[in-house]
């Protein structure tokens, strides 16, 4: 049985995947390991195929052309025979000793379910994760022990109020393989950014939650060509915007309300953090033909959803970044560079 799935997209990643796949093999014959090379031009191939000969059964290495991140996910996800799946970037890790009280955790959940002393086993587990500037020789752990009961199974409900810099990214975070399917999780293809939706749309189908509090996930920052990097992000707006869209579109956050009030303001404020990036990094190009998408970004929103759009001008965050004129525009990158010291992103 292979408790579970992990995915590692590579794109021309010869000078750091050995470090992430090497993390994640102590797993053994419980977790099956899909390396997705997506069209590499560099030795990610024959370092994949490799790791595919020394470790049969546990590894394996698909080529494929490129599509991009969302696509190396889509294929992973497709391919998955584990009970739980997890994107790892190609280049980060898990920590050792985390991963093992994680890998326990989820073998005692499905031994205890296949022997009937449990009904139900988590759509989701989160851990905390490392930010790693690995250039700047720091680390900053994100955790949720204020938000989740610590190793205690919840739903939505249950939940506490989340910080200000705190959300539910992709590295928190372990479905269960048959919740993505049930709920048609398929990325774009040649896009980044768009872990956004897959840490987004799976949320409402999930039952059962168990947060874990371990430092499992080393998400590092700091190649100038990491896609959050700012002036990368600036290049690819169109592809932020995109994404920013189709988070907002994608889940009805009226009936989310309905049963999970706490998940839907969640989800609200995440909609909103991604208006407030889109918007600022508009603002930063500072060209005519940015501001027209910034315009355009906020219009689209209205259109599709009143309700919402109210929300994200008059009572989130984001309506911070969207402040009518040159001085408008000022104050709002006056904010976001004062965060971006504060927290310490790209």
């Amino acid at each position: 049985m292979k408790y579970i799935t992990f995915t590692v997209p590579c794109f021309n990643s010869q000078d750091y995947m050995r470090r992430c796949i090497d993390s994640l093999l102590p797993g053994g014959d419980e977790v099956e390991i899909i390396i997705v090379d997506d069209g590499s031009t560099d030795a990610t191939r024959e370092i994949a195929d490799y790791y595919e000969k020394q470790y049969p059964g546990i590894v394996r290495a698909i080529h494929k052309e490129n599509g991009g991140h969302g696509s190396g996910v889509n294929t992973g996800l497709r391919l998955a025979t584990g009970i739980y799946f997890k994107v790892v970037d190609s280049d980060d890790w898990l920590d050792e000793e985390a991963y093992e009280k994680f890998l326990d955790r989820v073998r005692r959940f499905c031994m205890e379910k296949e022997t009937r002393l449990i009904g139900e086993i988590p759509d989701l587990f989160v851990c905390n994760y490392f930010y790693d500037h690995l250039n700047e020789g720091t680390s900053r752990i994100t955790q949720y022990g204020n938000v989740f009961p610590i190793e205690e199974m919840c739903d939505w409900n249950d939940i506490g109020r989340f910080h200000v810099s705190q959300y539910l990214i992709m590295h928190a975070l372990i479905f269960r393989t048959e919740v993505l399917r049930n709920v048609g999780v398929v990325l774009p293809e040649h896009t980044f950014y768009v872990d956004n939706i897959f840490a987004y749309q799976p949320l409402p189908s999930v039952k059962h939650i168990y947060y874990m509090n371990i430092n499992l996930y080393h998400y590092y920052i700091g190649r100038e060509d990491q896609s959050v990097n700012e002036k990368v992000l600036m290049n690819r707006i169109d592809q932020q915007i995109m994404v920013t869209e189709i988070v907002s579109k994608c889940v009805d956050l009226n009936e989310v309300k309905e049963i999970y009030p706490k998940l839907a303001e969640y989800m609200c404020r995440n909609i909103s953090i991604m208006m407030a990036i889109s918007s600022i990094h508009l603002l930063l190009i500072d060209s005519q033909e940015a501001y027209v998408k910034r315009k355009e970004l906020w219009r689209g929103i209205k259109e599709e959803n009143i309700r919402l759009y109210y929300r994200l001008k008059y009572t989130m965050l984001s309506g911070l970044t969207f402040l009518p004129g040159r001085l408008g525009g000022m104050l709002t990158k006056s904010g976001y560079r004062a965060a971006r010291k504060i927290y310490q992103f790209q």
